[in-house]
Formats: structure tokens, sequence, C-alpha cells
């Protein structure tokens, strides 16, 4: 923590670049220091704010991270021109993922999901669809995998869902629902399939990370079997569509809570967002092995 008089000294650039490197990460935490990152100030210990963190030699880390939509290890982003995209793709697919899982669940009473469309258009479909792009300027490959391919999702079921407009429902429906109900299971079930290749790849990353893809895929699962258990019915099945609601609101809010991670830092926010590393993930075993070695390093000294 720094007293005010180092405060008022590094605001009087008491402190080199280098010297701050040493102090802060790129973004005050949680990033590896840059070689030439801008000049940063210190952040004033406010009289010993528990709440405060500061950056140290020690503290550094290159975690995965879902706030950077990345389950490998940092990249060193002080070069990067452009802004973390992750958020706002996580945030597109976090409302309208929340609405639809409303309706989903039959929230007071809702069953059609007609309002979900514009969202599905606009926000999870477009703007995800965008932030996927800009993954890929950033070369986040997994990101930029995943956001467009969600984005993709909800443009491809709002064209689907929209009533009277490309009639796609209407057309299956002529004779009976199980063509529409058994066309969008086997949609669904595919989707279902992407994600769990997604899931894979978090493995080795952090809880917030994996809890994200996790709900999501038995979401997909839940809602696909759903409609095709229902065909034989000429409805969804209530009872497997109430659980693809509630898993899609338990993947809603993860997905906000890691757009949360990437959007605070030492500039807004007075805490970090917590990550649960894995044991078996890299940062876990370096946690393991950092124990170990003052462990071994105590009984030499004994």
């Amino acid at each position: 923590m720094s007293t005010a008089q180092e405060q008022n000294d590094i605001n009087a650039g008491g402190l080199t670049n280098k010297e701050m490197n040493g102090l802060n990460g790129v973004n005050g935490y949680d990033h590896a220091p840059g070689q030439n990152a801008p000049f940063q100030r210190k952040p004033y210990d406010y009289r010993g704010n528990p709440l405060a963190h500061i950056n140290t030699g020690e503290s550094v880390r290159l975690p995965a991270f879902g706030g950077e939509f990345q389950p490998g290890l940092y990249k060193n982003i002080s070069d990067r021109k452009f802004a973390n995209p992750a958020p706002l793709g996580l945030s597109a697919f976090a409302l309208t993922t929340f609405v639809l899982s409303l309706i989903n669940l039959g929230t007071r009473g809702l069953s059609e999901p007609n309002i979900v469309i514009g969202a599905a258009f606009a926000y999870g479909g477009l703007v995800q669809l965008l932030a996927g792009m800009w993954e890929m300027a950033i070369g986040n490959t997994f990101g930029a995998t995943a956001l467009s391919s969600y984005g993709g999702f909800w443009i491809g079921t709002a064209i689907i869902l929209t009533p009277g407009g490309f009639e796609i429902i209407s057309s299956l429906e002529a004779d009976s629902p199980a063509p529409f109900l058994n066309s969008f299971g086997f949609y669904l079930m595919g989707w279902f399939i992407f994600t769990f290749l997604l899931l894979i790849c978090t493995l080795r990353s952090t809880v917030a990370f994996f809890f994200l893809f996790f709900t999501l895929d038995l979401a997909f699962l839940m809602l696909g079997l759903a409609y095709l258990e229902g065909a034989s019915s000429g409805a969804p099945h209530t009872g497997l569509l109430r659980a693809g609601g509630a898993f899609g609101i338990l993947a809603a809010f993860a997905a906000w809570y890691n757009a949360l991670a990437g959007i605070a830092d030492t500039s807004n926010s007075f805490f970090i967002i917590p990550v649960a590393h894995f044991p078996w993930s890299e940062k876990g075993r370096e946690n393991r092995s950092k124990v170990d070695n003052s462990e071994a390093r105590a009984a030499q000294d004994v």
C-alpha cells in the first residue's frame, strides 16, 4: 500500500516507468507488465482500504480468465490497440439467454418467445457476432469461434421464430407439429455438441469460465430433448423445457459474471472479481509449487 507521501512523490514523477511496471500490471491487476507500458500512477491506499489491490512483483499472475474469454494463459496485451471485446459479447449473450430462459420457465404465464426475437437479432445476434470478429482481430481463436458462433445461433433462432416472416414454423406444421419439433430438437442438439467441444477447452481454466459452458451445454441438452420428446405429443415436454430454462438462467448469470470480470479493474472498481482455478490448471499447479517451495525453504532453514 502506498502512503500519502509516496503518492505525492508518484504524482510529482518520483518513480520511473520501469519502476511503475514493477508495481502494476497493464490494467493494474492480473496482468504481466509490458515492456513499454505507459506510466501508471500507483493507487492511493485510502488509509488502509482493505479492498485496495496493488500488483507487486510477487502478485503478477497469468491466469486463465473468463473476462478475456480465453481459457489459456494471458497474452501480453500492452501493445494491443483494441479494447477487450469479450465483455460486450458476453453481455449480449447473457441478456438474450436470460429473456428466453424466463419464457421457457413459463414466468408470469409467458409461453411464446416473440419478445426475444428483437434481442436475438440485434443484441445477442449482431452485437455478439461483431464482438466475435473483434476477438479474431486481437488473436483470440477461442473467443472468436465461440462469440461468432453464438451470435449466429441467435440470428438463426430469430429467423426461425419470427412469426409469419419466414414461415418456417408454419411450413413444417402444415399437417402436424411433429416435423417442426423434431427439426428444432435436432437443431438444438447440434448446439449441444458444439458447446460440449468448447466445454472441453475450459477444463484447464477457472471454475467461473467452466461453469458458464457447463450450464449452457446442459441448457441446450434439456431444450433439445424437450422438443424431441414432445414430437409425439405435439408440444415440447414441459419438464425438460423448464429444466432448460433453469440452466439457461444460470448460464446467463455466469456470462454476466465473466463479463464483469473483464470490465472491472482498478480504474473503476474497488475490488477484483475472484477466479477459482482448477487444481490441475497451470495456475493451480503454480500455486501448489509455491507452497511446496516455501515449505522446502522453511525445512532448510530449520
